[in-house]
Formats: structure tokens, C-alpha cells, sequence
């Protein structure tokens, strides 16, 4: 019974591929969604420390989403669309979601425009994320717990938002 539990969890794990078809060497699915660990990332042309730094990350928490990876580096996508390589160990399966906007993200009591406000989301602010449902995310910010619309955080978007196939360093602004 518990072989066929591990084949199972193997092949399910088999099946992510990367957006060439490839299967993924970590086995997890891309895109995904990660969190820097740090609040200093080297972003980095390609896959590997001799490749050139093009910028650094300085917010620990910061999501951003996997679009491609090797076993040791992943090729990621930022808030302004921008592409680059992290090693595996500055990233964090942890979820958050990031204000983008240049506007305040009310966090709601409940899954509607209507609920309460708990709390106001500062423009280029991050809060936890626990889960989305029916187009709403329940965030968490200390002891602040409530609702944001999906549409309005970055983080939390189904789809991959940066094309694989586009080289590190294009699209920062």
C-alpha cells in the first residue's frame, strides 16, 4: 500500500513540465509562485555564478513567480515584468502578495466589496498569503487577518505572466 502511495506521489511529480515540455527537475509545477527569502537577491543573467548580476532584489517577501528552472537555479518573473535567474536558496515556497499599484488595497472582513475593512495595504507593501478562492486572497499581516481581491495583488495570478522563452534582463523598467 505504501509503494503504490510513493508511485503515486511520483508520478504526479513526473508531470510538471516547464513550458518547452521538458519535465521539471525539481518535479513541481511551472509556473509557481515563491517568495524571496532575503532582502538581497542577486538577480543574474543566466543560470549559474559566472553569468553577470543585473540587479538586486532588497524586499525579503517579495513574490515572484518561477517560469523555468534547473536543479540548482530558477528563472524568474517580478511585478514590473522584468526576467531573471535566483539561486534555489534565496527562494521560499512560503506565498505572499505585493502591492504593486500605486494605490491602497483595502483587506475586507469577508469575500466581498461590502464586507468591512480590516486594514489598508500600503502601496508597495507585502502581506502573507493563505489561499485564494472565487477571485479573493486571505491575507495575513501580523495579528490582521482578511480578504483582497486577487486582480489588485501581484502574487496570486494563475497564469504565467512573463513568457519563458525571453531572456534575463528584459522588460525591468
Amino acid at each position: 500500500m505504501v509503494a503504490a502511495v510513493l508511485a503515486g506521489g511520483v508520478m504526479a511529480a513526473a508531470g510538471n513540465t516547464m513550458p518547452d515540455g521538458r519535465p521539471t527537475p525539481t518535479g513541481l509545477e511551472v509556473p509557481r509562485w515563491v517568495s524571496l527569502k532575503s532582502s538581497h537577491v542577486r538577480a543574474r543573467q543566466g543560470p549559474g555564478l559566472d553569468y553577470p548580476i543585473l540587479w538586486e532584489y532588497r524586499a525579503a517577501g517579495l513574490p515572484v513567480q518561477v517560469i523555468a528552472e534547473t536543479r540548482e537555479w530558477r528563472k524568474i518573473c517580478d511585478a514590473q515584468g522584468s526576467v531573471s535567474w535566483i539561486h534555489r536558496t534565496v527562494a521560499s515556497g512560503r506565498r505572499s502578495v505585493f502591492n504593486a499599484s500605486a494605490q491602497e488595497v483595502m483587506i475586507h472582513a469577508g469575500r466581498t466589496q461590502a464586507s468591512g475593512v480590516r486594514a489598508r495595504l500600503q502601496p508597495r507593501s507585502i502581506v502573507s498569503l493563505d489561499e485564494c478562492e472565487e477571485g479573493w486572497c486571505r491575507v495575513r499581516a501580523r495579528k490582521t487577518r482578511g480578504w483582497v481581491s486577487q486582480r489588485a495583488v501581484f502574487g496570486a495570478q494563475e497564469r504565467a505572466l512573463c513568457n519563458a522563452a525571453r531572456p534575463a534582463g528584459r522588460g525591468r523598467t
